[in-house]
């Protein structure tokens, strides 16, 4: 299973009609997580009028919260849990912090204001695929390491790490649908004299055609 999430945990700021709207986005793994983030802006921001927020959890998106905290019902935390759905994003919360300016906004300023909340904080996060996967060590004769280094040059396999000793250790991370055709490709390229073993399954993201550990 695979799904889009967001990478890194991050804070932005823009002011609508002398409002000053902060955004900040954090990847959670379940609902005590996203609560427990919510709280800490909420405190982080005591003084601020509204801390808005919307989250979004699981692999089919089925936890799924928000909350106006004083904003006109309707017109913040609905338009921020819209915009983590259109954004097909997973596994995020987010707290839009409102410090009022005095000027009214009216419901659909507000809604838009607290939509672009919302958005920029999904941009600040980036945008990547989160996937299950296993590293796959391979051992093979100093002979064919240039075969090697050249099929994951072609397939854009990326090498993790490579250990010198009285044979070559490689290392690559693997979506899981991927590890099989990988070790017959590899073997088939060494004439069956590589040697496969493999690590424990975890959830990597996908950036292109690299895999990287959380």
């Amino acid at each position: 299973m695979s799904y889009y999430t967001i990478k890194d945990e991050s804070s932005c700021q823009f002011e609508e009609k002398k409002s000053t709207f902060i955004s900040n986005i954090k990847r959670v793994y379940n609902e005590e997580e996203a609560k427990d983030f919510v709280q800490e802006i909420k405190t982080k921001y005591k003084d601020a009028r509204h801390n808005v927020y919307a989250y979004v959890i699981g692999e089919k998106m089925n936890i799924q919260r928000y909350s106006d905290d004083g904003e006109p019902q309707g017109t913040a935390g609905i338009p921020m849990l819209e915009v983590i759905k259109k954004s097909e994003v997973t596994d995020v919360a987010i707290v839009v912090t409102r410090y009022f300016g005095g000027i009214l906004l009216g419901t659909g300023g507000l809604a838009r204001a607290y939509s672009k909340g919302a958005s920029s904080a999904i941009k600040e996060g980036k945008i990547v695929l989160r996937v299950k996967g296993k590293p796959l060590f391979i051992t093979v004769n100093y002979d064919f390491l240039g075969k090697i280094q050249y099929l994951c040059e072609k397939k854009m396999w990326y090498l993790e790490n490579t250990e010198y000793t009285d044979r070559v250790k490689l290392t690559i991370y693997f979506e899981n649908e991927v590890i099989d055709n990988a070790k017959n490709t590899f073997t088939e390229a060494t004439s069956g004299s590589c040697e496969f073993s493999e690590g424990e399954e975890t959830y990597y993201f996908k950036i292109k055609s690299r895999l990287f550990l959380e």
